[in-house]
């Protein structure tokens, strides 16, 4: 798609540098498709900051493109993305904005993100954050993803929180002995939670959660909702910091 939308810029581009040719190219003969199509190689080689430009610009249309489609799909999802129940909810709950984080716990960024996140929230103070899991990455990121949820649901949020934290600095695999462990180390019921893990209820945490996903988009993780925009990919603690800056100033 995007080298196709080139090729038409570069093509619109030639024709205004090149008003001799500015005709339809459908109604060329070979000749001349074949003459205008070394035209516009001379002037891209003479002129290659052209073709830099266009791709600039591109970039720029698509990017504004982006951020209206998203902007209409934050609308549309809000209640499933700020007002679910069945998702774990920290930071500061009266908070001025809201961070919606889809992570993996098997997802080596959302672990590089996990750090840095729970800095935003605590260095700012007034940021609602939400979590939202989306196991993507095979067997042990679904057992990690039902473990929690499992735990939100028999044992609370604050049984929850320290779960999420221990699954996301775990170093060994996720088996049964070793989530076992993590409940026991938090003083939880690890066979009421593991019992938990195949419910129904569990279940469609999950599959909400991936079916919210694919409205907005989102195909990798770690991924954010912040006010109003969505972040696709691990970002740096600077840069969540200056997107919280903007979207507090608009």
């Amino acid at each position: 798609m995007m080298k196709q939308l080139l090729l038409k810029t570069v093509a619109g581009l030639a024709l205004m540098t090149a008003p001799a040719l500015a005709v339809d190219l459908d109604a060329l003969s070979d000749a001349e498709r074949s003459a205008f199509r070394a035209e516009v190689r001379a002037y891209l080689l003479e002129n290659p900051e052209v073709l830099i430009e266009a791709i600039s610009v591109l970039e720029e249309r698509q990017a504004a493109e982006q951020a209206m489609g998203d902007e209409e799909l934050l609308q549309v999802n809000a209640p499933d993305l700020f007002e679910d129940p069945n998702s774990w909810v920290g930071g500061n709950p009266d908070g001025d904005i809201t961070l919606v984080e889809f992570m993996d716990y098997r997802c080596g960024y959302c672990r590089k993100a996990f750090e840095e996140v729970e800095a935003l929230i605590a260095k700012d103070g007034n940021i609602r954050f939400i979590l939202k899991e989306l196991p993507i990455l095979g067997e042990q990121s679904d057992l990690s993803a039902r473990f929690a949820i499992a735990t939100l649901q028999t044992s609370g949020p604050d049984a929850y929180k320290g779960v999420h934290d221990a699954l996301m600095t775990l170093r060994g695999n996720v088996t049964e002995p070793n989530l076992r462990n993590i409940a026991r180390d938090l003083s939880l019921d690890d066979d009421a939670i593991i019992a938990a893990m195949d419910s129904q209820e569990v279940d469609t945490v999950i599959r909400e959660n991936r079916l919210l996903s694919q409205r907005l988009n989102i195909s990798g993780t770690p991924a954010f909702v912040l006010g109003d925009v969505v972040l696709r990919g691990y970002l740096p603690l600077e840069a969540m910091e200056g997107i919280v800056q903007e979207v507090r100033t608009q």
